[in-house]
């Protein structure tokens, strides 16, 4: 149990816990035999006494029989119970220090190679973060939360993410891609600014309500913002138009049965339209990212150039890609 105890808090305490309890053992198991052989006791009862005296329970049944055994005992509870008491604080001390780490953020090590950043908070971010820990990508979150409250898995840059200070933590300029949220459209913005000066390239998605500060966003470089009332609201028309839009919506992003993923068109799809490329693509090619800017395809059918991404929704067990600028999204 000890051993299990001292595997789950860390590496670091077990050069001391084990040196401890190699030495409580060696005085325990030697008081034991040194006072089984003065006290004319079998050594089976003099490893009992000196287990009973070692955890300070004492019962009394076996006892030294002269000064031999008073001294052996002595030396036994001297030594055997200070370092037992030792290897219990440290434990102690470790699973508190774990815990003021998992409180303050600490608890995790920063995520190595490619991340993505979600900066802020509102009742979507818990659900995001699912969905985003499904794809198996290393997430840093920045909001004023308890990292208690947050999967495991995420790493929780603590504190306000309209401070430069906080936004610097979560290490921006090595990200993949950040997402940025909040409470009102006015920390999306200062968060946008404070972020593009960080990784004035990162790839940035940006929720936000008013059209207004969609502008502003775009003015920052922000190209791909979503307007969490717009998109409510043209879903809402769709489904009354079509009734099973919403439903074809849905499907698209909650199914777990395939994955939405943006590749670079290769060097035998520059050059096609892109009703031609859906006929020979595998998967449902759903659009075009040209300039930045997605294109359904439907009135118009545009050709794919060097340097455009195709938008595809493809079976779960189809090989991932590499990952580029654009978030895979497990579905």
């Amino acid at each position: 149990m000890i051993l299990l105890l001292v595997r789950v808090f860390g590496v670091r305490h077990r050069r001391h816990v084990a040196i401890l309890l190699i030495a409580a053992i060696a005085c325990m198991l030697g008081g034991a035999a040194i006072f089984a052989v003065t006290q004319h006791y079998p050594l089976t009862t003099g490893l009992y006494w000196a287990i009973t005296t070692a955890t300070t329970v004492g019962y009394g049944d076996v006892l030294p029989r002269n000064a031999v055994g008073r001294v052996v005992a002595s030396a036994v509870m001297l030594t055997t119970i200070p370092l037992l008491a030792s290897v219990f604080a440290l434990l102690t001390g470790a699973a508190a220090a774990a815990g003021v780490r998992r409180i303050l953020a600490m608890g995790h090590r920063f995520p190595e190679g490619a991340y993505r950043i979600v900066i802020g908070m509102n009742p979507t971010v818990p659900a995001i973060l699912d969905e985003l820990a499904l794809v198996g990508d290393p997430i840093v979150l920045v909001a004023d939360v308890d990292p208690a409250s947050v999967r495991a898995e995420v790493h929780v840059i603590r504190g306000d993410p309209t401070q430069p200070a906080v936004i610097r933590s979560a290490r921006p300029e090595g990200a993949q891609q950040a997402l940025i949220m909040g409470s009102s459209d006015g920390d999306v913005l200062v968060s946008a600014v404070l972020l593009r000066k960080q990784a004035p390239d990162l790839p940035v998605v940006a929720l936000v309500r008013a059209a207004s500060v969609r502008e502003a966003l775009r003015e920052l470089g922000v190209e791909q913002t979503i307007s969490a009332d717009e998109l409510i609201a043209h879903t809402l028309a769709k489904s009354l138009e079509a009734p099973h839009a919403g439903d074809m919506l849905a499907q698209l992003v909650e199914s777990h049965s395939h994955t939405l993923a943006e590749t670079e068109a290769d060097a035998a799809t520059v050059g096609k339209p892109l009703s031609a490329v859906r006929d020979e693509r595998s998967g449902l090619v759903l659009g075009l990212v040209h300039d930045g800017k997605f294109l359904l395809g439907i009135g118009e059918d545009p050709v794919v150039a060097a340097g455009d991404r195709l938008l595809i929704a493809e079976p779960l067990h189809k090989e991932r890609r590499a990952p580029g600028p654009s978030a895979h999204i497990r579905n």
